[in-house]
């Protein structure tokens, strides 16, 4: 069914919103196309925008539609302003796309004239192209009932053309979100539908078969059915090829104790995990029609091997939650270890239940794509500001995995979200998030600050010179150092560094030996989970990959 696309000859191109827009359009003329199709997020939206114009100039009798989210439910606004725009397609499109070429033969003038007759679709009636047309919409398509007749979305992977090391692969098993999460498409409709294990699972073969670097399902919520979602991971558990990645989204509170414990057996390498917790305020979590049992979705994450790369997010400018309560969501997130936590910041988007609320009770926010919030009745623009300096400094700080030693050893004694604001406002007052910084830079500011600040409220906890000794350590286990930064004390000793290559049978080529290693020296065990417990003289051999 979906596959019968007549003789059209279909040819998909990727580009990048970081490209310029000339070295896109000449790509894109260089197909001479017919009809060119955009699909349409809130990421790619103006960028989609700028270039539709730009493509009607180039090949004018060229149809131009476009689809996706973004589109989709801005229809009337993005026909009304963008004049080279010709139709856009509302809904699932892979019926209405073959629809579209059965019944024009492929042909632009065939196809603009039978738009009216095809479901799921936006255009101008009349020979007008303002804004002031009329948008008529052709009306809703039935959604497609058996997922199993979409073809395989990577043909190139089949022909042997992937890129299975720098390209990210999007796979769906699932459609639909029966959850009613008010910030989000998805809650608007909440059919769900799966594609049957035999073909989920023949078709995930293909991405073992090709060692295919990461795989992300896109499915919103990805563990609703237990046989369906165990299945998966019981396949992929059995087949794997020992490099592929899969990312899975999950709603980790309705996680079954059966997929617990199959999890239990999970190899490091083999899968990563999204959680959203958005927020641990029960009153906010209420607002957005999110369940309130934080305590439950803590206990199922904690029960999640460390073998399973997680990722937790949390959400900026929802309901009730200022900047006290959103520090407490950061650290119940953060007192659950993840391997990256994303502070994300809440977006407007039309069509859900946010946009009615937000209009009705203060919030402001971004008129074009990506709507991010500006401000709420909770947070000022200035407190988004603070939340968006604290992003980078989570990242910094916790998510790339550079200082692991040192945060473990903080968040353990401190609030990590105290910890990090002071952190911040320090930063802030020299000046260090007013351009990009390199990974250096992030330690020499954090050792200014505990040396050189006096910060009371830590000083109770926390023990400088472990830390000193915590960052030194950090430091030099990210890689072999040429020279070491001024703030950096380098306790080096070549006789000891010989006999700890010795002992570790190094010496074989000596050269070799001293380049692939570091000799260094602690006051602290700076290896054990507790340093603060095992404070002695200790040398280490660092060995680099």
């Amino acid at each position: 069914m979906l596959r019968d696309v007549g003789r059209a000859e279909i040819q998909i191109a990727e580009y990048t919103i970081n490209q310029p827009i000339g070295e896109v359009l000449r790509g894109i003329a260089s197909f001479n196309a017919d009809w060119i199709l955009f699909s349409t997020y809130i990421w790619n939206a103006e960028y989609v925008c700028k270039l539709l114009p730009e493509i009607k100039k180039i090949l004018p009798d060229c149809v131009l539609g476009a689809g996706g989210p973004e589109f989709g439910y801005g229809a009337k606004k993005y026909l009304g302003n963008i004049p080279a725009l010709d139709f856009i397609m509302f809904g699932e499109g892979e019926e209405t796309f073959r629809e579209m070429i059965s019944k024009s033969g492929g042909q632009p003038k065939t196809l603009l004239s039978q738009l009216a007759d095809i479901k799921g679709i936006y255009y101008r009636a009349g020979e007008c192209s303002g804004a002031g047309c009329e948008i008529a919409f052709t009306g809703n398509r039935d959604l497609i009932h058996n997922l199993d007749d979409i073809p395989f979305p990577y043909p190139e992977i089949v022909a042997g053309q992937a890129d299975p090391d720098h390209k990210i692969y999007y796979y769906e098993s699932s459609r639909g979100c029966p959850f009613s999460c008010s910030y989000c498409l998805s809650s608007v409709d909440k059919r769900v539908r799966f594609k049957s294990l035999e073909r989920t699972c023949s078709e995930l073969q293909i991405f073992l078969d090709h060692n295919i670097k990461l795989v992300k399902f896109v499915d919103r919520t990805y563990n609703l059915d237990e046989n369906h979602y165990i299945g998966i991971w019981d396949y992929i558990m059995k087949h794997h090829n020992g490099k592929t990645m899969f990312h899975f989204e999950i709603e980790a509170e309705y996680l079954s104790d059966k997929a617990l414990d199959f999890l239990q057996q999970i190899p490091e390498g083999m899968m990563q995990f999204e959680m959203g917790v958005q927020s641990a305020n029960k009153k906010t979590l209420a607002a957005i029609n999110r369940s309130i049992n934080v305590e439950a979705l803590a206990e199922k994450i904690k029960k999640i091997p460390r073998t399973i790369h997680q990722h937790l997010d949390l959400i900026a400018g929802l309901p009730y939650e200022d900047l006290e309560s959103f520090g407490l969501s950061y650290d119940f997130v953060m007192d659950l270890r993840p391997d990256a936590l994303q502070l994300g910041f809440l977006k407007i988007l039309g069509g859900t239940q946010m946009e009615a609320y937000a209009k009705e009770n203060g919030w402001k926010w971004m008129e074009s794509p990506a709507y991010e919030t500006f401000s709420t009745p909770y947070l000022s623009f200035g407190d988004i500001a603070f939340l968006k300096d604290m992003e980078i400094v989570t990242d910094a700080y916790w998510n790339k995995g550079s200082f692991a030693r040192t945060m473990n050893y903080v968040f353990r004694k401190a609030s990590p979200w105290k910890f990090l604001c002071a952190l911040l406002e320090y930063g802030r007052g020299v000046g260090a998030f007013e351009q990009a910084r390199r990974e250096a830079y992030w330690f020499e500011l954090i050792n200014d600050f505990v040396m050189k600040e006096s910060y009371s409220e830590f000083d109770r906890v926390l023990d400088k010179n472990l830390i000193y000794d915590l960052l030194r350590y950090d430091f030099v286990r990210s890689g072999k150092k040429g020279n070491f930064p001024d703030w950096y004390k380098h306790n080096y000793d070549k006789d000891k560094h010989r006999k700890l290559l010795e002992t570790n049978g190094l010496l074989e080529n000596s050269r070799i030996g001293f380049a692939i290693t570091e000799y260094e020296e602690f006051d602290y065990n700076v290896l054990s989970e507790k340093p603060e417990m095992e404070k002695g003289h200790t040398d280490l051999l660092i060995r680099y990959k």
